[in-house]
């Protein structure tokens, strides 16, 4: 049975192979983990070489034998094993089979893990099997992470990604893209393990908005979770269609179209057809089973790159607590998902009513509801507000009330095409708040960007002061960490 679960002359014959071919160690390391070789001293002559090439410094004998004795972990034994063992040239063969039997472990262990939480904690059934779940998730994605980070691995990490982001040219982009400029250039798009909520009173246009980041994503190839509460998915099909062709949402709904407009309809759902799109429709689901579901989809599509969840106070909790005490639960999951699969999850959010009693009906932090929580969770919170909205809701109450009192009503407000939005960024933890302008077409239900603003921030941006913590744009004031 223990040869099942390792093999001792092939650990050997790999790290023997790296000291004679440093070169390769550099592509093994990306494969290979510490804890994928069964003995403890293997661990530790894999853990040096690791820390040598963090180092830039040779992988031989010699500097493998100096980075042992300052861990106090050199066994003369085994490294004379290794270099007697003889080098291999099909490396991958033995790699396979050493991951092979790791996993095998791992999983062993897990049956352990099983039988703790099942019958010597006090879970529930639920909870033992998202527990189960997260474990089973972890071992196949190979995500086994040891309790801590020491200083060179964090450091390590830290140089590659200053290089990553200096190969792409310093572009304002380092998360999944927002699918707006503007945007993009106040988040850096949202970023891997974050919770962003997206905020707004009904008719805003929250779902429009997030669409709209859907529909970029899947044309540039990018896989899409979408979990659809409140409409079904042929509904956000539509939308979808209808912003890709530029046919009003309605002409669609009812199929009222030209020729061209057809032709344009058959292309974009070619475009679909092979579109990386995934829609949950179920109307009522929990956080543990959004869990199991987005873990599965993410294991069968790692092309996934964000989750969305439309929306979040609609969802249930788990047990019979209080709603606030439920909300709590759902928004905490969502970010400890978010962090465990290291892509963005976005969740859109209902705004309480009473914002609507203040002359500026703008939005903050406080008017979410169940807000606590939503803000503590939350890496970025974004608001959809339309001044358009109240501007067409008082007319409609001017005329009720005019044809009430039998007075002629004189409109005053004009209906427009297309509309001036504002996306108001009202948390942002590793950026800067404030506002972002768009241009909402109503028929189309598409918000883009709004070009007059994108002047207006490079602007401001050129002439900044670094030493100020604010910078006007307009009648805006975006708030800046000092730099």
């Amino acid at each position: 049975m223990q040869g099942n679960l390792y093999n001792l002359a092939f650990e050997r014959s790999i790290l023997s192979s790296i000291v004679f071919e440093p070169s390769q160690f550099d592509e093994l390391s990306v494969t290979l983990r510490q804890d994928d070789f069964y003995l403890p001293a293997h661990q530790d002559i894999f853990k040096a070489m690791t820390l040598l090439l963090q180092k830039d410094q040779p992988i031989d004998e010699e500097f493998i034998k100096k980075e042992l004795l300052k861990m106090k972990k050199f066994d003369e034994t085994v490294m004379l094993e290794i270099l007697s063992a003889n080098p291999i040239s099909n490396t991958k063969a033995y790699v396979n089979e050493i991951k092979d039997k790791s996993l095998k472990r791992h999983l062993l262990t897990l049956t352990t893990e099983i039988k703790r939480v099942a019958v010597e904690e006090e879970y529930t059934s639920a909870e033992v099997i998202d527990i189960v779940e997260k474990k089973l998730y972890e071992i196949t994605q190979d995500n086994q992470t040891s309790d801590f980070k020491d200083s060179p691995k964090m450091t390590f990490d830290t140089m590659e990604y200053i290089k990553e982001m200096k190969a792409r040219g310093n572009s304002v982009l380092v998360g999944v893209d927002t699918g707006y400029h503007e945007l993009n250039k106040m988040t850096t798009g949202f970023g891997k393990g974050d919770l962003v909520i997206i905020a707004a009173r009904p008719a805003m246009g929250k779902t429009s908005f997030i669409l709209n980041t859907v529909n970029s994503l899947i044309l540039q190839g990018k896989g899409v979770a979408f979990f659809s509460l409140e409409m079904p998915a042929e509904q956000l099909m539509l939308r979808l269609l209808s912003i890709q062709t530029s046919i009003p949402l309605q002409k669609l709904r009812v199929g009222d179209m030209n020729d061209d407009q057809w032709s344009s309809l058959n292309g974009a759902i070619d475009k679909m057809n092979f579109a990386k799109l995934f829609v949950d429709d179920q109307g009522s689901i929990n956080i543990n089973q959004l869990r199991s579901k987005l873990r599965k989809l993410k294991n069968q599509h790692p092309e996934i790159e964000i989750a969305v969840i439309d929306y979040l106070q609609i969802m249930q909790g788990v047990g019979s607590q209080d709603r606030h005490l439920q909300v709590s639960e759902i928004s905490r999951g969502l970010k400890m998902l978010a962090r465990e699969l290291s892509m963005p999850i976005v969740a859109l959010s209902q705004l309480n009513r009473g914002l609507e009693s203040r002359n500026d009906k703008r939005p903050m932090l406080s008017d979410i509801r169940e807000s606590g929580s939503i803000e503590q969770d939350a890496d970025i919170i974004l608001f959809v507000y339309r001044d358009d909205v109240y501007l067409y809701k008082e007319e409609k109450e001017r005329e009720k009330a005019a044809k009430a009192e039998g007075k002629e009503f004189n409109p005053t407000y004009i209906e427009k095409e297309e509309e001036d939005a504002e996306i108001i960024i009202g948390k942002q933890r590793n950026g800067p708040t404030g506002h972002v302008k768009l241009i909402f077409q109503k028929k189309l239900t598409r918000f883009i960007d709004n070009p007059g603003f994108s002047k207006g921030i490079e602007t401001v941006y050129e002439n900044v002061d670094t030493r100020s913590a604010n910078i006007n744009v307009g009648n805006d004031t975006i708030s800046m960490p000092p730099l």
